[in-house]
């Protein structure tokens, strides 16, 4: 089992091939290409941590789609003034497919 910990997004993701996940927006189409920055790599027994090894290591991932997260709502209140402020958000997310890990 190959697996790495890759930084997608500001977070770290564990992924192998074959795995969807959703990160933030990223500014490529989809069916582009992308390269993610890998941080820990896992073949079966091997365990590779040594930033030099892994400059050579490269986590290949496709754009699925763009995505948006959930709504969000953001309330303010100020008591005795009338002051009430209603706004929402949604993340923009992009939804990619892990095509390979390898050197």
């Amino acid at each position: 089992m190959v697996y790495a910990i890759v930084r997608a997004g500001g977070r770290q993701e564990k992924v192998s091939v074959g795995d969807v996940l959703t990160i933030d927006r990223v500014a490529a189409g989809s069916g582009e290409t992308l390269q993610l920055q890998p941080l820990l790599l896992v073949d079966g027994t091997d365990v590779t941590s040594d930033a030099g090894k892994l400059a050579g290591v490269r986590v290949t991932a496709e754009v699925v789609e763009e995505a948006k997260g959930p709504k969000i709502t953001i309330l303010k209140y100020k008591n005795k003034t009338g002051y009430r402020k209603r706004q929402g958000h949604r993340q923009k997310l992009t939804r990619v497919k892990i095509t390979s890990i390898g050197e």
